[in-house]
């Protein structure tokens, strides 16, 4: 258990600092993240075959971000963890799941009294994490 807890930290972080090194103002919408490490629906890898079940689905109401991924969850293969990240690699929510959990879905709500806020109306990163399948992530405007 502890080894999978550095190897999840250890994969966001990758993916924070993929996000971060790589993106500026004038290029958040074409962030290209590196193959084999870091998956998306546009560069699946290896996993084209696996899209469907592991790219995190993005929704956005007001202040609340909703993350799914529509993933079976078992013992077996199930989807460990989601995250929302901003450009500058912080991240603005996080919830792990196990793999008794019925379903991948998190919702990460940000109030506008919170210092934070700023990251409203600017793009995000939400990341979906497959114990079998690696790391997946959604660009998305909130």
């Amino acid at each position: 258990m502890s080894n999978r807890r550095v190897f999840m930290k250890t994969s966001l972080a990758v993916a924070v600092g993929v996000a971060a090194g790589h993106v500026t103002p004038a290029m958040a919408d074409s962030v290209s993240f590196p193959k084999g490490i870091v998956y998306t629906r546009e560069n699946p890898g290896k996993w084209s075959q696996k899209v469907e079940g592991h790219v995190p689905n993005v929704t956005v109401e007001g202040n609340k971000v909703t993350v799914k991924t529509n993933h079976g969850m078992s013992d077996a293969h199930y989807i460990v963890k989601h995250t929302v990240v901003s450009q500058n690699g912080e991240v603005l929510g996080e919830k792990t799941f196990s793999s008794s959990d019925t379903e991948a879905i998190s919702v990460f709500e940000i109030s506008s009294g919170r210092s934070d806020y700023a990251w409203v109306r600017t793009t995000l990163y939400a990341t979906s994490f497959c114990n079998l399948h690696d790391l997946w992530v959604t660009e998305f405007k909130a």
